[in-house]
């Protein structure tokens, strides 16, 4: 079985995700997508943070699809250290193939996070094109250190099965939406 993680926020959700989520369903012929709503991220503010079982009925709502699972699971765990809990993901389910799925616009950050590296070399990852985001992929420093582990995104449909590391970088139908957008204009 392959499954696709796609981590986040998600505070609130938008049709943005759920284009990433649709892209990643189809380009890389997942069997299920894990929209794993994270009850907070270290490198954002907390303040502004809705409840996380608001963003989860938020996010059922947005892309109710049979083979899409919203989970928190991330909340049991103790950690919302996205290394931690991959690590344990590949321990709990050690016969299923999975992908880390992540927009563009975290690919220019993402040496920031907790163990960046560590992530890397647990699961193949896909990154999903966002606007004004595309050529993060040549600059960012993980496209740089493991520039050597890139695949074609043609061959994007065999990315879970290889081992990490290994990525791509998805171009596509982009949305324009954000999060952080969608709380100013709301007043958030």
């Amino acid at each position: 079985m392959t499954v696709g993680l796609f981590g986040g926020s998600f505070n609130p959700p938008h049709d943005g995700h759920r284009l990433v989520a649709e892209i990643a369903l189809r380009t890389l012929g997942l069997d299920q997508l894990w929209w794993m709503v994270t009850p907070g991220n270290p490198l954002k503010s907390k303040r502004a943070l809705a409840p996380l079982a608001d963003r989860i009925a938020l996010s059922e709502r947005l892309l109710p699809h049979p083979k899409v699972r919203v989970t928190a699971f991330e909340q049991t765990l103790g950690s919302s250290y996205t290394a931690q809990v991959l690590a344990l993901i590949k321990r709990r389910y050690p016969s299923v193939d999975f992908v880390w799925i992540m927009g563009a616009d975290n690919l220019v950050s993402f040496h920031r996070w907790q163990n960046w590296e560590k992530i890397a070399m647990t699961f193949p990852i896909a990154v999903i094109d966002r606007p004004g985001s595309t050529l993060s992929f040549l600059s960012s420093r993980m496209a740089r250190t493991f520039d050597y582990a890139r695949i074609d995104e043609n061959d994007a449909g065999q990315l879970a099965r290889m081992p990490a590391p290994a990525w791509t970088f998805i171009h596509g139908p982009r949305s324009s939406l954000s999060s952080t957008q969608i709380r100013k204009e709301n007043g958030g």
